[in-house]
């Protein structure tokens, strides 16, 4: 299992602000989380061995977690769509097409400063410890590089 973490998504990759602004006010930070799925999902995943593993994969598990930064009423539909662009980024870190993710989505109590959690691979585990196969990532130092 590959485990990620991204910080609480930009108010300008919301669905709600894309609709009622210009594109070019949020089409730097859409770029901005791309690039940060792709260069975490990079650091978290490293060795050749693991990209075959996914390869080997018809379906893999996207598992997310949703930990808002505050108690603000959100609808879900947003929550995910926020996520959009940074899905895509860790798609093209795994060299992989995100049309293989298989999605599930979890809304968690709120935590500061916010963040989401990912969870990649054949299946999926909501346990963060207590897998003697784990390993710290060296990136985000919470969750765990990829075990297979």
């Amino acid at each position: 299992m590959i485990l990620l973490e991204i910080p609480w998504p930009a108010k300008e990759v919301w669905p709600n602000y894309r609709q009622s602004h210009h594109w070019r006010s949020y089409e730097g930070p859409v770029k901005a989380q791309r690039e940060l799925g792709k260069a975490v999902a990079e650091r978290c995943h490293p060795t050749q061995a693991d990209y075959e593993a996914l390869a080997g994969l018809d379906k893999i598990a996207f598992n997310v977690e949703f930990y808002p930064p505050d108690r603000r009423h959100r609808d879900d539909d947003g929550m995910v769509g926020a996520i959009k662009s940074a899905r895509d980024g860790i798609a093209d870190g795994l060299n992989v097409n995100d049309r293989r993710f298989q999605a599930t989505y979890r809304f968690m109590e709120p935590e500061k400063p916010g963040r989401v959690v990912i969870r990649i691979g054949k299946t999926v585990s909501t346990k963060e410890e207590g897998n003697e196969n784990e390993q710290r990532c060296e990136h985000c130092g919470r969750g765990t590089a990829p075990t297979y």
